[in-house]
């Protein structure tokens, strides 16, 4: 069924590409990161700094979320600060080890990007990332007439 091959290689691809990155950070000194820590990370580097908001597209607990934090918190990557827009809500914020890292995963990612662009061709990656950046519509919609969940394509805000 294409439906399952669909799912199973862009999860294996994910962790295809996670596992490496998390290999090389290890092997630079980083300390090892979880891939929640990761997608984490991956969310604050893209704007998303809430926890509820990174819980809600990660489609996970707010109770797992502050554990991932807590976590995190405790390895130097990230601080908890108050948001300015809304005296209720906190704001994750890379710390300036965390910034290190995410520099350091940058230039690993670009590594690895090119290491991908070389084993499939150019034009073939450049017509994976055009695909995957394109609008595949809005997903699901559940009993309340809502969209199940949103996330980020191409800058903006698209039900998942």
């Amino acid at each position: 069924m294409k439906s399952i091959e669909l799912m199973m290689h862009l999860f294996q691809r994910f962790c295809w590409l996670d596992e490496r990155l998390q290999a090389q950070l290890h092997d630079h000194g980083w300390p090892d990161v979880s891939r929640a820590q990761s997608m984490v990370m991956i969310n604050i580097v893209s704007g998303i700094t809430r926890p509820s908001d990174i819980a809600r597209r990660l489609g996970i607990s707010r109770q797992a979320i502050h554990a991932t934090v807590a976590q995190m918190i405790d390895k130097g990557m990230v601080t908890l600060v108050p948001d300015p827009d809304d005296a209720r809500h906190k704001q994750l914020t890379l710390t300036a080890f965390g910034e290190r890292m995410r520099a350091d995963a940058q230039g690993i990612m670009g590594g690895l990007t090119d290491q991908i662009a070389g084993t499939i061709g150019e034009a073939r990656f450049e017509a994976l990332l055009e695909t995957l950046a394109s609008d595949w519509g809005d997903g699901p919609v559940g009993a309340s007439g809502a969209a199940s969940g949103t996330a980020s394509v191409g800058g903006r805000e698209r039900a998942a």
